[in-house]
């Protein structure tokens, strides 16, 4: 059994909104850019108040009737609600409006399933789909079970919604044994990258914040970006040379939204999975969204719910639409807390590789290094890592090196190669005599 996104390009939409007060604030924009990602018609947001949810209906017997006869003057396809709704409040909408209707977590789920294309993404969408399936099996289609009797149909049988129940917890089952594997392998990954000490920054943040956009452009990659929400679906990493850093892992990640259902949560937990085994997390944000601090709130709720417990860098992207100049703030002379940036004009870009260098390595310093003519290993390290900024000879014939670099980096560098620490520091080299645990960033 597959269930598959429903295709809803050009369905004739009528969408509700319940100002609820006992819960979470609604995003009205927000709402409306979720059902044109799922490709649906908007003819009317109808808007609504309540102290609290009906149970019947979610916003009560009149209201619904009134629903109900302008879905049928205006012969809309599909009504659509801002909000979850149960089982039994779907089936009764339903059976007064006489019309199609989904709630917020089906219509996230129906943009997933056009946005998956890997084969992860298309089981975690599928498995997302089937626990949200499983809760609204009703037996108002009977089988076997429902008949009178007859040669061959004797005896208790079985019905079709207990078959469709067996098939269901089977397939889900099986989805969730292969995005075991597929969990698996990622930690095999992970445990590989982790003992060639190869640092994982991962990129998370609200949907449409410009993650995929930022993504393309530090790893010169090609994934697919655009002003929608949930455009990419699927997790990409890259391994690319960093300033400072050497080799590192760029990861990019489905966006968040507010009021996402925890089963969406848990079928995403492996893609999830990639921001808890980061080094850094950078938490992209919209600075031009009037709604930042809740995008904020929803995408440090959802990384608390999955246990994520990783340094972040928060970079206030969009400049270019808020006139901020691009800059770094510091929680602490040595620890980089937010960056100012613009993805799509490249502002500030120079200044967000600097933030993650010091992040991961420490606060960059300038050093002047001598290096005999047999020293040309570290020399040619250094000018991968692109922190030198000038060379001469001097007198003698050694190279004298002039970089930027964080203390901790250039020690590792200088040990690895078994080279004489003193005698390429001279004086500089006494604050390496400190404990090392100085040069460390604490999370």
């Amino acid at each position: 059994m597959e269930v598959t996104g429903q295709n809803q390009a050009n369905e004739r939409a009528v969408l509700v909104s319940v100002n609820v007060q006992i819960l979470e604030d609604l995003d009205q924009e927000e709402f409306r850019l979720l059902a044109k990602s799922a490709g649906a018609e908007i003819l009317e947001h109808i808007q609504a108040q309540r102290i609290k949810p009906d149970p019947k209906f979610f916003i009560g017997s009149g209201k619904a009737e009134e629903i109900a006869e302008f879905v049928a003057a205006v012969e809309a396809d599909i009504v659509i609600f801002d909000h979850s709704l149960t089982p039994s409040q779907e089936r009764n909408l339903e059976r007064v409006i006489q019309c199609r209707v989904i709630d917020r977590t089906r219509l996230i789920l129906d943009i997933f399933a056009q946005r998956a294309r890997t084969h992860e993404g298309k089981l975690q969408v599928e498995l997302a789909q089937l626990d949200h399936l499983a809760s609204r099996l009703v037996g108002g289609r009977m089988g076997l079970d429902g008949q009178k009797g007859g040669i061959g149909l004797r005896g208790p049988g079985e019905t079709q919604l207990e078959t469709d129940r067996r098939l269901l917890r089977l397939r889900i089952t099986q989805l969730k044994d292969k995005l075991e594997k597929v969990r698996q392998t990622r930690i095999q990954g992970r445990a590989a990258r982790q003992k060639a000490s190869i640092p994982t920054v991962s990129l998370v943040g609200y949907t449409n914040a410009g993650k995929s956009t930022l993504f393309n452009i530090l790893a010169e990659s090609d994934v697919y970006a655009a002003d929608q929400l949930f455009a990419t679906l699927d997790p990409t990493l890259r391994r690319l040379n960093w300033d400072g850093i050497g080799t590192l892992v760029l990861a990019d990640t489905v966006g968040f939204v507010r009021n996402l259902a925890h089963s969406l949560v848990e079928s995403f937990k492996a893609t999830l999975e990639e921001t808890l085994e980061a080094t850094l997390l950078l938490h992209v944000i919209d600075s031009n969204s009037p709604e930042k601090l809740e995008q904020i709130d929803a995408v440090e709720k959802v990384l608390k719910e999955i246990g994520a417990q990783v340094p972040i860098l928060r970079v206030y992207n969009k400049i270019d639409q808020t006139g901020e100049e691009p800059k770094i703030i510091y929680a602490s002379p040595n620890l980089p807390d937010q960056v100012y940036v613009s993805a799509h004009s490249s502002q500030g870009l120079d200044l967000l590789r600097q933030a993650v260098q010091e992040c991961l390595m420490g606060q960059i310093q300038k050093f002047e290094l001598t290096l005999r003519p047999e020293y040309g290993k570290l020399r040619n390290q250094l000018y991968e890592l692109n922190v030198i900024q000038s060379e001469h000879y001097d007198d003698l014939g050694h190279l004298i090196l002039n970089i930027q670099i964080a203390p901790h980096k250039l020690e590792q560098l200088i040990k690895q190669a078994h080279l004489p620490i003193d005698q390429i520091l001279g004086d500089k080299a006494q604050q390496f005599k400190r404990p090392l645990e100085e040069f460390e960033i604490k999370s």
